[in-house]
C-alpha cells in the first residue's frame, strides 16, 4: 500500500525546520510523498497574517524542484474553518489505496482531542508529531524528532525589526516576503 504524508499549516511563512521535518518523515517512514496543505484559517489558532494567496506562493517556492513534495489548495478553496477531516476525506478520494499519515507539529498534540470530528479523524490517519523541541513529548504518537530553533512567530518578528531571516527560510520565500513587503508591521 502505497504511504503518503499530508502536512497541514498556516506557514505563515514557511521555513527551513518545516521542509526538515517533512523530509525526515518521508525517508523515516518511507513515504511515496509528502503533500503540503496550506490552511484558510485553522479554527483553533489566529488567522495568518500573510494572504491566502502569498502562503501558498510561499509554500510553492519553498518546494520547487523537490519530487516527492507537492502542494495542495484545497483548504484555501473551500470556505473556512480549515478542518483536517474534510482534508483527508478529499485526499483520500483522490489517493486511493493509499496510507495517510497526517504530520502534525508538536505544538498541536495536546488540542487534538479538541479536533473537528477528532474520533472519526484518528480511525482515517496516523498522526506523526512532528517535534522541533527536542524534548520527549507526552503522548503516544510516532514522533519525529531533531532539535531546530526556527519559527514562524521568530521570523515574522525579525522581518518587522529590518533583521535578516537568510538561512531561516528558502530563498524564494525571502524573495516573496521581501517583494510582498509582509510581516513589515510590528507582531506579537
Amino acid at each position: 500500500m502505497r504511504k503518503i504524508g499530508i502536512y497541514g499549516g498556516t506557514f505563515d511563512p514557511i521555513h527551513h525546520a518545516h521542509l526538515i521535518l517533512a523530509r525526515e518523515a518521508l525517508e523515516l517512514l518511507h513515504l511515496e510523498k509528502v503533500i503540503f496543505i496550506p490552511a484558510a484559517i485553522s479554527p483553533l489558532k489566529d488567522a495568518p497574517v500573510a494572504s491566502a494567496e502569498m502562503r501558498l506562493s510561499m509554500v510553492k517556492a519553498a518546494i520547487e524542484g523537490e519530487s516527492r513534495f507537492s502542494v495542495d489548495d484545497c483548504e484555501l478553496r473551500r470556505r473556512p474553518p480549515s478542518y483536517t477531516i474534510d482534508t483527508v476525506e478529499e485526499i483520500r478520494q483522490r489517493e486511493e489505496n493509499a496510507e495517510i499519515y497526517c504530520l502534525i507539529g508538536e505544538d498541536n498534540v495536546a488540542q487534538l482531542p479538541n479536533w473537528h470530528r477528532f474520533h472519526e479523524l484518528e480511525k482515517m490517519v496516523q498522526f506523526i508529531v512532528l517535534d522541533r523541541t527536542g524534548m520527549q513529548g507526552n503522548h503516544s504518537f510516532p514522533t519525529v524528532r531533531r532539535k531546530l530553533d526556527i519559527s514562524a512567530t521568530e521570523i515574522r518578528k525579525r522581518v518587522a525589526l529590518g533583521r535578516s531571516i537568510r538561512y531561516l527560510v528558502p530563498p524564494a520565500v525571502d524573495e516573496i516576503i521581501g517583494q510582498g513587503n509582509l510581516y513589515r508591521e510590528q507582531v506579537k
